[in-house]
């Protein structure tokens, strides 16, 4: 006589609706976390690139309003000297400088890349204080997959006045 029991895994072969719910729930909520995920890198990246072209702006600035050498009587430097000031940090930081941009607002240019203003007035009050501007934009692209190409591009605007001494 043979005392042959049936097996056990036999009786837990029911399905009670549960047991796919964590594959189910873990296929909903993954392309969700991996979006913020993707989308909080390039939020960090996109600042990263504003304060690079913010500190190149500000680089450009530092120079126009430097005179040049009190032998020379104080000249004012040059258009070229501000944007190769600006050029170089950028290019210092691994940013292309091919891309940039003039803003729409640009009033009164006297470069072609950037838009660099002299003289103008920083402040209402007495006695006026005069100064220099640097702006431009650039366009910071955005590779997050399932984005158009329209999206996937915004661009950065930097503005930056400083003081003349």
């Amino acid at each position: 006589m043979s005392t042959l029991r049936p097996a056990k895994f036999a009786c837990n072969l029911r399905w009670d609706g549960e047991h796919g719910a964590q594959l189910v729930e873990m296929a909903l909520l993954l392309p969700v976390l991996l979006s913020l995920l993707f989308g909080a890198f390039w939020a960090a990246r996109a600042y990263n690139v504003y304060e690079t072209i913010t500190r190149a702006a500000r680089e450009g600035a530092r120079v126009a309003v430097a005179p040049s050498c009190s032998a020379c009587g104080n000249a004012v430097p040059s258009v070229a000297n501000v944007e190769s000031a600006v050029l170089n940090s950028l290019s210092a930081s691994s940013i292309n400088t091919t891309k940039i941009q003039l803003p729409a607002s640009c009033s009164g240019n006297l470069s072609s890349i950037i838009c660099y203003q002299r003289d103008i007035p920083l402040n209402t009050s007495t006695p006026k204080e005069l100064g220099v501007s640097v702006s431009f934009t650039y366009p910071f692209q955005l590779t997050v997959p399932f984005l158009p190409a329209t999206v996937s591009t915004i661009n950065i605007p930097t503005s930056v006045q400083m003081r003349r001494e």
